[in-house]
């Protein structure tokens, strides 16, 4: 499978603090650490990662 990771909008310039998330997996989202692309991936539930979207915008 091939998955196509999409860096935060909320990451630094300096490519410092980096999450990606990638899309196309049912119910749940991929998060990663782009400094480390071959550590572990955490699954968020979808629910819980538009919660933690919401709450970092501010809405």
């Amino acid at each position: 499978m091939n998955i196509r990771w999409h860096k935060s909008s909320y990451s630094n310039a300096a490519n410092g603090d980096c999450l990606e998330v990638a899309d196309g997996s049912p119910g749940a989202v991929p998060v990663r650490d782009s400094k480390v692309p071959a550590g572990p991936v955490i699954l968020v539930g979808d629910a819980a990662w538009s919660a933690f979207v919401q709450h970092v915008r501010g809405v």
